[in-house]
């Protein structure tokens, strides 16, 4: 019963820790399958964990975090925009700056407002997501093995948990299901085509960047008003580029960008529970050899695990409408 437990345990953080994956990949699936590389995920990530937290501490109430989290995700989405659809400059170079721009500012920001060096306050109460407990919880947790998933693993996440679930199938209704989806799916593949039926491609992709934006706002605040207690330094560690990892190995489709997603937060949890356990013959491993665990992941995937990952043909490609 110890192993289930421990099971239950790891599954539930595989699904805590998978959630700003999840919405950050999701969030560059729209852009990308408009035909922009969005970079600067793990920027948008960081500055809309940071207006969370920081609107949070300051107001008291968590959905105005919420919204100043989308706020600020959809304000470097705009510069990412101008930068990369009406400038026509390098997409890649405008998302490193982007990240750059968050890593710097939110922590001279947190420092000048806060003093705290640039942490904010801790939150507490109406501050934060809560955990919400679904119906029969309680009382259904000691019944034999389906009692503990439902008690455990299923009941008990915040709500932009259970948001970035509904996401998924949302987007694979969305990108091809609907005339929406189809555009948008054309415009990475051959924008010239849909410019010559009439279709305005610089609105396409500004309308993907807008969902991005929403998606990985909602990401960010996860990580600093519902997961934790507050912002700090570079609290997104890296998951922006996993994200974009992810999305590369699920060949830019919402279902198997789920199950990549939940494979590097099993991995993250797993490192967690093996943190200063005796190994048979080697002992105890290092936490920093441990730590690397989701990032090496990451590394032997793209190496060659994943087939041929052919990315929209327009990625990356600025487009010039033809008079």
């Amino acid at each position: 019963m110890n192993y289930y437990t421990d099971l239950i345990l790891i599954l539930d953080s595989t699904v805590r820790l998978a959630i700003p994956l999840i919405l950050a990949c999701l969030a560059g699936l729209y852009s990308e399958r408009a035909g922009i590389i969005d970079i600067g995920l793990e920027g948008k990530l960081l500055g809309s964990a940071f207006g969370a937290a920081a609107m949070s501490a300051v107001t008291g109430s968590a959905w105005l975090g919420l919204l100043a989290g989308i706020g600020v995700a959809l304000g470097m989405s705009a510069i990412h925009g101008i930068a990369s659809i009406n400038l026509k400059g390098n997409q890649t170079i405008s998302g490193v700056a982007l990240n750059f721009l968050a890593a710097g500012l939110t922590t001279f920001l947190g420092q000048s407002w806060f003093h705290r060096g640039g942490f904010t306050p801790q939150l507490s109460g109406d501050q934060r997501f809560g955990p919400i407990t679904l119906p029969f919880a309680p009382e259904l947790a000691d019944v034999p093995v389906l009692g503990g998933l439902y008690s455990e693993l299923i009941s008990g996440h915040n709500i932009l948990a259970y948001a970035a679930f509904i996401a998924v199938p949302v987007t694979a209704w969305v990108l091809f299901s609907t005339r929406f989806g189809l555009r948008l799916r054309a415009v990475g593949e051959n924008p010239k085509a849909l410019d010559t039926a009439g279709i305005s491609v610089t609105r396409l992709r500004y309308q993907a960047l807008i969902i991005t934006a929403v998606l990985v706002g909602l990401g960010g605040t996860y990580l600093s008003i519902a997961q934790s207690a507050g912002f700090n330094n570079n609290m997104s560690a890296g998951r922006g580029y996993i994200a974009l990892a992810a999305l590369i190995f699920a060949k830019w489709k919402p279902w198997p960008a789920l199950a990549t997603c939940l494979l590097f937060g099993f991995l993250d949890a797993l490192q967690f529970r093996l943190q200063g356990v005796q190994f048979p013959l080697i002992g105890e491993v290092p936490v920093q050899a441990i730590q690397v665990l989701p990032y090496l992941l990451t590394i032997i995937l793209l190496a060659g695990f994943i087939g041929r990952a052919v990315a929209p043909k327009a990625a990356g490609v600025p487009y010039t409408k033809e008079r």
